[in-house]
Parts: C-alpha cells; structure tokens; sequence
C-alpha cells in the first residue's frame, strides 16, 4: 500500500516535466509563440467591432475561428494517430504563420472589410484545427508517464502566461503602433516553436494503420469515449464551459468599448487579468489535485467559475470587469487542465488522437455556437444581461454537480491507479 508520504507532491514537482530537455524546448518555444498568438487574438475582435460596431459580428468571428474543429475533428484525430507528429507540428505551425503574414499584408493595403478579415480567420481555424489534437498527443512523447500530469497542467500555464502578456503587449501594441503591427508579431513569433519542435529527438513512433476509413475510426473513438464514464463526463462539461463561459472573452472587446469605455487597453486589461488569474491557479491545481482529486477539484471549480462569470455580467466598471475577469482565470485554469489531465490520463495510446479529437471538437463545438448566439443575444439586448444570464445557467449545472456527486467519481477511478498516487479502489 502506497503511503500518505508518497500521495503527496515531492519538491519540484511543480516543475517536473521541464526538467526533460525535449519538454522543456517545447514549453519554451510554445510560451513565446502563444504570446504573439493572443496580441492577435485580442487585435481581431477590436478591429472588427471598430470597423462595423457589431457585436454580432465579433460573435461571427468567433464562430468562423472555432467552427472548423468541429467539422475536422475526425480527420484531425486520424492524423494525430497515423502521422509523424513532429512533421504535422511544423507544418501546422507554418501555415498558421502565413496565415498571420496575410492579416498584416491586408491591413498594410488599407483592406479593411470584416468579411476578408472573418475568412482569414476561418482558414487559421481550419489549420488550427488539424494542429491542436496533434498538439495535445505529442505533450505524450515528451515526457516519460509519471510527469504527464505535471506536464499537462504546464503546458496550460504556459498557455495562459501568454494570455497574461499577451493581451497587455497587445493593447498596448494596439494603442500606439496599430493593428499591422500585431499581425506581424504574432508572424514572426511562430518562428519561436518551428525551431523549438524540429529541434525535439523523440523515438520514432509507431504509427497507427487500422485499414479503416477516417469516419470509421472516428467512430470507434466515439463508442470508446461512451464507454468510458470518466472521459463523456469531462467532454459533457468542457462543452458547458465553451458554450456558456468562453464567449465571454470573444465579448470582452465589446464590454472594452462598448461598455466600459476604455478602448484598445481596456480590452487589454481584461484579458491580461484573464491569463494573470489562470497563472496565479497554476499551482493551486498541482497542490489540490493531489489532495482533493480530480471529481472535487472539478466541482469546486466549477462552482468558481460560474459565480466569476455573473459578476463579469455584472460589472459597470473596468477595475470590476478585472477583478471578475482575474477570478474567471483561475477557476477557467484549474477546470479545464483537470479535465483534460483527466482525458490524457484515461485514454490508451492507439486511441489517443482519435479520443482527443472528439474531446476538442466538442469544446470548439461549444465556443463557436455559443459565440454566435452570445453576439447576437448582446446585440439585441445587451452584453452584461446575455454573460451574466450565461453564468446563472452556469450556476445551476454546478447546483446539479453537488447534489450529485457520483456523476464525477470515475474521474478519479480512472485517474488514480495511473498516478499510483494510492492504492486503486475496486
């Protein structure tokens, strides 16, 4: 029987996984890449509401940036399993960066119509889509199994420490340079993790061939995931908070202007308090889920996050929307790298890019549709009735969560006796 001592998180471990050279230049070149991702991620939606002063266009372009995960998942998953992953992450991360040369080549000529803006962004979605699945799967090669969990949960800090700097970089970039300036950066930022993952040595992988057709297999990961408790329930949740909680950040450049009056550095305030709340819960996840695991972990989280976005609603000021925006960082970190260690740790290889796609394509199936609708409820009536009504909606599935609690147990079924943090329970 393991002992309490082992159970607990040794010294370091925080920072376990970077201790492998191949991580490490992973997490290194992702982090700076990720930064000129959000100064272009907080540019689009501001440029866009400037130019038409639409919400429901900064909704359609949330939906166009997000949609195409859903309709590639099954082809991005058969990817992830049936190629080199190495070779798919650099040439993803190529064209993602052409991608970023052509917004800035637009604004350079004075083109300036939302719809060429919302195509741009509809084809980086498209590449994004055949890269993130593949993403997640090679986090797997990096490390050897124990530190898995360490490297999720750092993988999605690195992630939110650029959502940290980059949205304050960005309003700033915004507010003195302008927006060909943003597009540019993120550009040449994508050179940070081409040379990062070509200079990666993994094991040459055994890749996966089962002679079926794409949909097939897609299907199979789809009947896998159904028997699997553990993994519908975190898939089942993760859409809830893509639908009802991420819109909220596509509309934060609307609540910037439109409702706080604070321009370009506003939008910039509230999503560097964004990623500022997600870096802070970075540890709070190392050390809790060893003490609460992940089905408590989940639940408290939850609970968090939904009140953090009823008082986003609720703001009339920025300092509150920050503060709101600080908190919804935390509880948005500590849920979703729960719920995706959780995936990583359930799933067996030969199915694991197939099972993530479907994971991720049911996230970016949440997003789009609940941007889409979001924009436009924000339209009709107004951003802080449509967030805050979202975080009520929020508030009652967490009420759900706590008065049945057995609905999340086999995420820690599942997860425990692959950390042999205790001994496995029957």
């Amino acid at each position: 029987m393991a002992s309490v001592a082992a159970s607990r998180p040794s010294r370091g471990a925080a920072i376990a996984a970077l201790r492998h050279r191949n991580f490490a230049l992973f997490w290194t070149g992702a982090l700076v890449s990720n930064i000129g991702t959000w100064i272009q991620t907080i540019t689009v939606p501001y440029v866009i509401y400037k130019t038409t002063d639409s919400a429901a266009w900064v909704g359609l372009a949330g939906f166009c940036q997000f949609i195409p995960g859903v309709l590639m998942g099954p082809w991005s998953g058969a990817i992830a399993d049936r190629f080199n992953r190495r070779r798919v992450l650099i040439t993803t991360q190529t064209a993602l960066a052409f991608c970023a040369l052509g917004l800035w080549a637009m604004w350079e000529a004075g083109v300036r119509s939302p719809g060429a803006l919302v195509a741009v962004v509809f084809a980086t979605g498209v590449i994004n889509a055949l890269n993130i699945p593949t993403w997640q799967a090679f986090v797997t090669e990096l490390v050897p199994k124990e530190d898995l969990l360490n490297a999720v949960t750092l993988n999605s800090a690195q992630f939110n420490a650029a959502r940290a700097i980059g949205p304050a970089l960005g309003g700033l970039i915004l507010a003195t340079l302008g927006p060909s300036w943003s597009f540019l950066l993120n550009a040449i930022s994508y050179i940070a993790v081409i040379v990062a993952v070509w200079l990666v040595r993994v094991p040459i992988r055994a890749t996966m061939r089962t002679g079926q057709h794409v949909l097939k297999d897609f299907v199979d990961a789809c009947r896998y995931v159904r028997r699997h408790r553990g993994i519908s329930t975190c898939i089942l949740l993760v859409f809830a908070v893509a639908f009802f909680a991420n819109p909220m950040l596509q509309l934060s450049a609307v609540f910037a202007d439109g409702v706080f009056g604070a321009g370009a550095a506003g939008l910039g305030v509230l999503t560097a308090s964004f990623g500022l709340g997600a870096v802070v819960g970075t540890p709070l996840v190392s050390h809790f889920s060893h003490r609460l695991g992940s089905a408590r972990l989940v639940s408290v989280a939850f609970s968090w996050l939904a009140v953090s976005v009823v008082a986003f609603g609720c703001s009339t000021e920025l300092w509150q929307g920050a503060l709101a925006m600080f908190s919804t960082g935390i509880a948005y970190l500590a849920l979703i790298a729960t719920l995706n260690t959780t995936v990583q740790l359930s799933v067996v290889e030969d199915m694991r890019g197939r099972v993530l796609a479907v994971y991720f394509m049911t996230f970016t199936a949440g997003y789009p549709l609940g941007s889409l609708l979001q924009g436009w409820l924000a339209q009709v009536f107004s951003p802080r009735i449509t967030v805050a009504t979202a975080g009520l909606i929020l508030v009652a599935i967490s009420g759900g969560l706590w008065a049945r609690p057995e609905v999340l147990h086999d995420m820690d079924r599942h997860r425990l006796p692959e950390l042999a943090l205790e001994p496995a329970m029957p």
